[in-house]
Order: structure tokens, then sequence, then C-alpha cells
């Protein structure tokens, strides 16, 4: 199986292999902190290799072309701590712009993001049906996993505020770049007040703007202590099962419905 990499494909093979059919695939990732332990490339690393996972297992069944990631997107959430490399959501917007317009000069019609960084989602979704107005192309986001603060799992010890750095992100790094890890550095952070509140809190019915270290100055959101290779590779082999079947949906969605 080759790596469908859309970028090393010579000018006269985009319109011989990539057709009405194939799906281009866009990681995004993160350039920011996560906390003491963990690198800045967190996002990043669990993007593209989740990406390529999927390419590996699925993509010449269902026609998938992996695009170069994205690395420095929304991150000002994190802009207090130096390293951390950030677009505004106005610069973001227009990258993505771009990239619809440049890729809706091949015969693709189907664009699926794989987004690591839930900072990115709400911008990222608004892009998606801008690209569908401006570009007449079929969008998709798509996740790794699903961040707790836009409904997904959470361990109960976390109190479903394990969004960020905290035990499933760290366990999946450990399996994915142990020697990018610092585990004597990882503490625990979860913001116990806010479990308390019914709505106003990470997955509840009333969002709020916030910034890492309001939650305190170790930057990370949750609790890494118990993670674990084994507990992240188990995690992510779960994640591109999910995503190599989300892909096949979207190899079967059209628009538009009616």
């Amino acid at each position: 199986m080759s790596m469908r990499r859309l970028a090393d494909l010579r000018a006269p093979e985009i319109a011989e292999r990539v057709t009405e059919r194939s799906i281009l695939v866009q990681p995004l990732g993160a350039v920011e902190q996560h906390g003491p332990h963990l690198p800045l490339s967190t996002d990043l690393i669990i993007a593209e290799a989740a990406s390529e996972a999927v390419m590996a297992a699925r993509g010449d069944e269902l026609d998938l072309w992996l695009l170069p990631p994205l690395a420095y997107t929304k991150s000002n959430e994190h802009a207090w701590s130096p390293g951390t490399v950030w677009l505004s959501p106005t610069t973001l917007l227009a990258v993505l712009d771009d990239l619809g317009r440049s890729l809706a000069s091949t015969r693709a019609r189907k664009v699926a993001f794989v987004n690591g960084h839930g900072g990115n989602t709400a911008l990222v979704n608004v892009a998606c049906r801008e690209l569908r107005l401006h570009h007449g192309l079929l969008t998709f986001l798509l996740h790794p996993s699903v961040p707790p603060d836009h409904g997904g799992p959470s361990t109960a010890d976390e109190l479903g505020m394990g969004i960020h750095g905290g035990l499933d992100e760290t366990s999946v790094v450990l399996h994915l770049r142990p020697d990018l890890v610092d585990m004597t550095t990882a503490v625990r952070n979860v913001p116990a007040r806010l479990a308390e509140n019914q709505h106003v809190r990470f997955g509840g019915s009333v969002s709020f703007g916030w910034l890492s270290n309001d939650f305190g100055p170790s930057g990370l959101i949750g609790d890494p202590l118990g993670a674990t290779a084994e507990r992240g590779r188990a995690l992510f082999e779960s994640s591109v099962q999910v995503l190599g079947e989300a892909f096949a949906e979207i190899a079967r969605f059209e628009l538009p419905l009616a």
C-alpha cells in the first residue's frame, strides 16, 4: 500500500489519479504548550499519526489522499505561554479558504479535516460551510478523539475536565512518541469547582471563553498521572478504527439530498 501523499505526486498524475471519487485528507495540529510534561507538538503528532494510520488501513479502498499537515492553527488560548505559535481566527479562516480554492482545481470534490486540536473546532466548522459555499466542495470535520468540552468522554477521576494534557492525551503521546514525554513533571490539575456546575462547565449547555492559565500556571487541564503507553495504544487503535468507519461514510455521502 502506498502512503498516497498528494504532495508526492508529479503534476500529470494529479489529473490521472485524483478523481471525483477521491477524498483529500488535511490533518490539523497545533504548536502550543501542553503542560510541563508533553511536547508543544502534541496535537500535531496525534493528528498526523491518526491520518497516516487511516491512510495505511483504508487509503486504497476509499481513495484517500493525504495532504501535508497544517501545524500552526488557532491556539490563542495558550498565547500566554512562550513557544506557542498561533494564527489569528481571521488568518486561519483565510488560510483554509485559500486551501479550498486550490484543492477545488483538482477533480476531487471532498475535503476532510482531521483535527487534533479542540481549540480549532468551532472555527473549522465555520470554514467547512464557507468552503461549501465559495468553492462547491463537500467538507467534513473529524477528530481522532472528541474532546470532553465538545461532548466526548473523560474519566470520572477527571470529573469530565480532562480536556488538555490529561490522562488520555498523555497516554496517546506515550504510545506514539514516548521520547518526548517527561512524566516526572506531570501534575494533576482538575478544576473541581467548575465540575460542580450543571450548565456552565466543559461539555455543559453553556459555553464560556477561557485561557488555559485561567485554571492555574501548569497549563494543563486534567490528570495525566495515571497515563500509560498501553492505554494510549488502545485509545489510538480505537480512534483509527472509528476514523476509518467515518471515512467510509464520507465516501458514500453526497449533497444535495433533495
